[in-house]
């Protein structure tokens, strides 16, 4: 028997109650996250090493486009250093 099964993702706790977005860019699958003056990126794609470098760009990217906002520069942040799965960005929404 095969058994497909939609990809499923769902916010940190504290991203709760959040607004979502899913995008594309660059061939790959967002989940974004906006509460407040923050946002959550997640990559929903597997990506070998050699094609992440690109990643941490297009995650702003989709920040930006989901939620209307500028995203503030530097502010990135992830749980584990270099990591390109998922992502939080502080906002400008002004």
């Amino acid at each position: 028997m095969i058994l497909f099964t939609g990809a499923c993702v769902s916010p940190a706790p504290d991203f709760f109650g959040a607004e979502r977005h899913d995008l594309t860019l660059d061939g790959i699958d967002f989940v974004v996250y906006h509460k407040g003056s923050e946002v959550e990126v997640v990559r929903m794609n597997y990506l070998p090493r050699a094609q992440r470098a690109h990643v941490p760009a297009l995650m702003r990217q989709v920040a930006e486009r989901a939620t209307g906002c500028r995203v503030v520069p530097n502010s990135m942040r992830t749980r584990l250093p270099g990591d390109t799965g998922v992502a939080r960005f502080d906002l400008d929404c002004v």
